[in-house]
C-alpha cells in the first residue's frame, strides 16, 4: 500500500515539474503570451493590441510565480514520495518517467512540438525499467543477510 502511495506521489511530482518548465518557457520564452492575447482580442483593434502589451507583461509575472509555486510543491510531494517507496532509485525513476511522458503531452498540447521515434524509444525502454522497478519484488532484510554469510 505504501509503495503505490509513493509511486503516485512521484507521478504527481513529474507532472508538477512539467507544469513548472512549461510555465517557464511561457514566462521567459517566445512571445506565446503576447500571440494568444493579441489573437483573442482580435488583430484589428489598436486598443485591444495596447492592452496586451500590458496583460503580457501581467501574464509573465504571472509564470514566473507558478514556476516557483509549482517546484515548491513538487518538492513536497517528492519527498513524500521518497518516504513512501521502497527504495529513493524507484522514486526518482518514477517522478523522471512521469516528467518525461507530461512534458511530451503538454509540449504539443501548449506549444504544438512533436518528438522524434529516437524520444519515443528511449521512452519505451524508461517505462520498461520502471514496470520492472515496481514489480520486482524487494529482498527482505533476513534475506540480505543470510547471502551476505554465504
Amino acid at each position: 500500500m505504501l509503495a503505490g502511495r509513493g509511486a503516485a506521489h512521484s507521478a504527481v511530482a513529474g507532472l508538477l515539474g512539467a507544469l513548472a518548465a512549461c510555465s517557464a518557457k511561457l514566462a521567459l520564452g517566445a512571445d506565446y503570451l503576447r500571440e494568444a492575447c493579441a489573437a483573442a482580442a482580435g488583430a484589428g483593434e489598436a486598443a485591444a493590441a495596447g492592452a496586451c502589451v500590458w496583460l503580457h507583461v501581467v501574464l509573465r509575472v504571472g509564470c514566473v510565480g507558478l514556476v516557483f509555486a509549482c517546484n515548491a510543491v513538487m518538492w513536497t510531494f517528492f519527498a513524500k514520495a521518497l518516504h513512501y517507496s521502497s527504495s529513493s532509485a524507484t522514486a526518482t525513476v518514477t517522478a523522471t518517467a512521469s516528467n518525461f511522458i507530461s512534458s511530451a503531452f503538454l509540449g504539443k498540447l501548449l506549444f504544438g512540438e512533436t518528438r522524434a521515434l529516437l524520444w519515443w524509444i528511449g521512452i519505451s525502454v524508461t517505462l520498461c525499467g520502471l514496470l520492472l522497478l515496481h514489480t520486482a519484488s524487494p529482498q527482505t532484510e533476513q534475506q540480505h543477510s543470510v547471502k551476505k554469510d554465504k
